[in-house]
């Protein structure tokens, strides 16, 4: 009776805790905003360097009408969206098995971690300029760029996974008869599946980031390509509008994967 009082305290304690934060975020961004108010009607910068939040606005309804530069606002977000959905899924497929059989027998990862760790620290864009000589300018390139980003820290975090579980949780499970792929798929798969998520959200950050860069060396299409060319012709209001939607996006699909994750590793924090 006491465990369970001790519990609904702890629940309730979070509660407040969780909406103590949520009010101090919203209070950080309106201090943001009111901040931009105020330095653009005071015109402490040019208009031009640094637009209101009014001709931002006004700037972003236009965008919506008639799009840019022949294309709609949704037909770039869908260009950049489709690159990166389509890396990740890939990075995900490939990283999570061979980080996962990495971490569990030493001999696949003697084959795959040099290589890995090789090209980690390079960045994408060191590379970019081969692939794109290799597969062309079109997506196939950007794809497998944001493919090679993401693919690294799913993979290192899945090894690191492995490396975590507590051992005489395997040979308990073998000495009661199980087989490898009954402790693969019962003990090894869930107790990395925190991690697995936590490298999937970190991916998903380092392929958005690469992503933009990309599409500011060769693209004709997608939000970073458009903060590009705004930027050439000094048109503040639409690189504010593509910096605004890139953060706004990314945190939208980070929250999204952070919800997926309490579905599915329910048991997170319980013990």
């Amino acid at each position: 009776m006491d465990l369970l009082k001790d519990k609904q305290g702890a629940n309730n304690s979070e509660k407040k805790k969780s909406k103590t934060e949520k009010k101090m975020t919203v209070a950080t961004w309106l201090v943001i905003f009111l901040a931009w108010y105020v330095l653009s009607r005071l015109e402490v910068f040019s208009a031009t360097l640094v637009p209101s939040p009014f001709r931002v606005w006004t700037a972003f309804l236009g965008l919506l009408n008639d799009g840019y530069n022949g294309i709609s606002l949704w037909g770039h977000l869908g260009a950049s969206f489709k690159r990166l959905l389509v890396s990740l899924i890939f990075a995900i497929i490939t990283a999570v098995p061979l980080g996962l059989l990495s971490g569990y027998f030493s001999k696949i990862e003697a084959v795959i971690d040099s290589v890995v760790e090789f090209y980690r620290p390079l960045p994408p864009l060191a590379y970019y300029t081969l692939l794109i000589l290799w597969f062309g300018i079109d997506d196939t390139s950007k794809e497998i760029l944001l493919f090679l980003a993401a693919f690294a820290p799913i993979y290192i975090a899945c090894v690191s996974a492995v490396s975590k579980i507590n051992r005489d949780y395997i040979l308990s499970a073998k000495s009661l008869g199980a087989n490898q792929k009954n402790v693969f798929f019962k003990i090894v798969l869930p107790a990395c599946l925190p991690e697995i998520f936590t490298g999937v959200r970190t991916a998903f950050g380092v392929a958005y980031t690469t992503l933009v860069s990309a599409e500011m060396i060769a693209a004709t299409s997608g939000i970073g390509w458009m903060v590009l060319d705004a930027a050439n012709f000094l048109k503040s209001e639409i690189i504010f509008i593509g910096i605004l939607i890139m953060g706004i996006t990314g945190i939208l699909i980070n929250a999204g994967l952070r919800f997926l994750e309490k579905k599915i590793v329910f048991w997170k924090g319980e013990v």
